[in-house]
């Protein structure tokens, strides 16, 4: 059987890469398509595969500005030639799930949103005073023509698979289909609390992030300025220089780290703040992971992994006082580590493997029963992906 993954872009490690490295796994003889591939970035998990690039890969600036090319990404990933491949899975956020496919393959998008910056962000991220002049005028002009082709290309995916209830409701919303919900997965087995005899909470909070403007760290970094407690942020992003002008003396900014340094600072944190509105929240997971509760805007995937009081505080409106006072609220209480741990387990990567593997074989099955056919079989050098599946082809080399 020939597989086929399509993955918007590999230019970073992100909750969507970490998903990708379990299908990695899942399927190691399985051809990767992506827009754009930075090697440096991305873990070896994800190089050894066979990917195929775009033709956005040797446009200019490419690697760090391929984001401006934006109304180019649906005429890039319908160039994807999807011939001859019996399943088709697309890990999506952006343009992934459009890719052309034939009638005899089955395609599943495993969705971490619909685009963002497209729909219910779109005022976010292109709001008139954050745009040039020109862009004002083209701005509207090419999102226009990419919602249209983005509600029109979800009709070409058989099954969607949800990353959060969140993001099911808004699948329905925004492309009118159904779809079933897996979590993505955490590390538990990496991310871990530290041992009794070490264990020793530090007096500050953290935030490990992009900093990107949705995930909306300034509301946070105006809260601690007046809090005047301790802050720790990790992460980079285009809105680095400007949060930075906005921090005071006790917030501290440590850029980009590898993670078992993150591992230590979840591990030392007092609590982690989470002020953005997200499809699902890895890092408030990893934070549980380590035992440590979770302050957070009472909106998105979050409330499908926060329970105030249980691990964490959960704070209504995303403004810097009512996060100020969740913090003081966080500050009054106790929170059992085991307890908090506990539910991190629950997501952890054994369980997304079964998971997600179990959903693409009993999809593949009924797609081609609900044609009245039996899956077909391959000829040529076999690898068994699993019982449920038809015997698997061998990657052809080039």
């Amino acid at each position: 059987m020939k597989i086929a993954i399509v993955h918007d872009w590999l230019t970073g490690m992100r909750g969507g890469e970490k998903c990708l490295e379990i299908f990695c796994e899942l399927f190691p003889s399985a051809d990767i398509f992506t827009l754009v591939h930075i090697p440096e970035k991305v873990t070896d998990t994800i190089n050894r595969m066979n990917i195929k690039t775009s033709f956005i890969q040797n446009l200019p600036f490419a690697k760090t500005k391929y984001r401006n090319y934006l109304p180019l990404f649906p005429i890039a990933v319908e160039s994807f030639d999807m011939r001859g491949y019996d399943i088709v899975l697309s890990s999506s956020h952006c343009v992934a799930k459009g890719v052309l496919t034939s009638p005899e393959t089955y395609h599943i998008c495993y969705c971490y949103t619909p685009m963002r910056y497209a729909w219910d962000m779109y005022h976010e991220y292109f709001s008139h005073e954050r745009l040039g002049t020109v862009s004002k005028f083209t701005v509207p002009f090419f999102m226009n023509r990419i919602r249209v082709w983005d509600e029109a290309s979800s009709r070409r995916v058989d099954d969607f698979v949800a990353i959060s209830k969140h993001v099911a409701t808004r699948i329905k919303h925004y492309y009118r289909r159904e779809s079933s919900v897996i979590y993505p997965p955490v590390d538990t087995d990496f991310y871990t609390p530290m041992p009794e005899t070490m264990s020793q909470d530090k007096n500050f909070y953290l935030i490990i992030s992009a900093l990107t403007y949705y995930k909306r760290i300034d509301i946070a970094i105006k809260a601690f300025n007046e809090l005047k407690l301790p802050l720790v942020i990790i992460g980079s992003g285009p809105e680095e220089k400007r949060l930075k002008a906005l921090a005071k003396s006790n917030i501290t900014f440590l850029g980009w780290q590898p993670d078992n340094i993150l591992r230590e600072y979840y591990a030392m944190c007092k609590g982690f703040i989470f002020p953005g509105k997200e499809d699902f929240g890895i890092t408030p997971l990893e934070a549980q992971s380590c035992g440590k509760g979770v302050i957070a805007y009472a909106e998105g995937g979050v409330l499908e992994t926060v329970k105030h009081g249980l691990n964490g505080v959960l704070f209504r409106e995303q403004n810097p006082r009512s996060l100020i006072e969740a913090v003081r609220t966080f500050e009054k209480m106790r929170f059992d580590k085991d307890k908090i741990r506990q539910n991190a387990l629950t997501f952890n990567k054994q369980r997304f493997k079964k998971e997600i593997k179990d959903a693409i074989m009993n999809k593949y099955t009924t797609y081609w029963n609900g044609r009245g056919q039996a899956p077909p079989l391959q000829c040529g050098n076999r690898e068994n992906v699993g019982a449920g599946l038809a015997p698997a082809r061998q990657r052809r080399n080039g």
